[in-house]
């Protein structure tokens, strides 16, 4: 039975699905023995760097597409009137950029399929609708975004549900913005869950921020603590969505244009049919959800609006660039069934 068809009016705990090989104890090495025992893991190379340069060069392409005098080389260019509409985290949900053919042509490339297809144990995987991010550093026209740690999964939900993925079109070095973790974490989120908060304040929706700094000293008073997670061009980064995260921002020391493309993928079979239905709606719609693929979806934008609350005159109803229909994408978009 797949989860959505779990949520009554008076929510009760969904455990995990089945676990695969690589939830078990069973040996495993590398990046997979990283994600499983810390939470998070880099996978080296998912794409070859030259793809993923193009990747990200296409990305700079839709973001000068909107016609204003924004230049990469030119620092101060960077601001609030060249850039369409951004959440405060620095990401692009709107425009129909979600479905951009280069988002969509990222995440199907096999070695970040690959990744999933191994966590799972299946390759009939579904993907989120998710976004572009593209940070520019060091700019003086927005206020710094401090820590917001928070975990991308409900509290009625236990285990192991959503693994999360970011795609780096760009290095991220310690100095530069990008995720950063609390390894670990994810191991004791049941036991914190459910010595230290008040149940009655627990939501469906598949978040937790963590508001009490008596919250993060209790994990902290545990040896868990806050990293800054590296990677370079091509790499994908993953971390399991009950692993304590944020998005930083860039040091001042950083120079580096952060670009990339969040990407999450879980199988198709934990999707019920209301839910597929909703994001074949939504896909035709070309609009964007979460980061989670199969459950408790909810769009995000269609239309883009600006501080005043009318519509972006810059707003598309489709995507600039199109993405191809196979049937592979099809099929990861929940539009057709595998």
């Amino acid at each position: 039975m797949a989860p959505s068809a779990l949520l009554p009016e008076e929510p009760i705990v969904i455990e995990a699905p089945l676990p695969t090989k690589f939830l078990t104890k069973e040996t495993c090495t590398g990046w997979e023995y990283d994600l499983r025992e810390k939470g998070f893991a880099v996978v080296k190379n998912a794409i070859p760097r030259n793809r993923a340069t193009q990747y990200q060069e296409k990305a700079y392409e839709w973001l000068k597409s909107f016609g204003t005098e924004l230049d990469f080389n030119r620092p101060e260019t960077w601001i609030k009137e060249n850039l369409p509409v951004q959440s405060k985290i620095n990401t692009f949900n709107g425009y129909c950029v979600v479905h951009e053919k280069f988002m969509w042509d990222a995440k199907q490339e096999p070695g970040v399929l690959d990744a999933f297809t191994k966590i799972w144990g299946t390759d009939e995987l579904l993907a989120s609708f998710d976004s572009l991010n593209i940070t520019f550093p060091n700019r003086r026209d927005v206020e710094k975004l401090g820590a917001w740690e928070h975990i991308d999964q409900s509290p009625y939900r236990r285990g192991l549900h959503c693994i999360q993925g970011i795609i780096a079109l760009s290095p991220s070095d310690p100095e530069d913005g990008g995720l950063l973790v609390y390894p670990g974490s994810h191991k004791l989120m049941d036991e914190f869950l459910d010595t230290q908060t008040d149940k009655s304040t627990w939501e469906t929706i598949d978040r937790f921020i963590f508001k009490d700094p008596a919250h993060l000293a209790w994990f902290t008073s545990r040896a868990i603590q806050p990293e800054k997670v590296c990677a370079e061009v091509g790499d994908l980064i993953l971390w399991d969505s009950r692993t304590i995260h944020y998005g930083s921002v860039p040091t001042e020391k950083s120079t580096q244009i952060r670009t990339v493309i969040y990407a999450a993928y879980t199988p198709a079979r934990l999707a019920s049919e209301d839910t597929l239905q909703k994001k074949a709606e939504i896909f035709g719609q070309w609009g964007g959800t979460t980061h989670w693929p199969h459950d408790n979806i909810r769009i995000r934008e269609v239309k883009t609006f600006l501080d005043d609350g009318t519509r972006d005159p810059r707003d598309r109803d489709e995507p600039r660039e199109k993405p191809e229909m196979t049937d592979k994408l099809l099929k990861l978009a929940g539009v057709k069934r595998y």
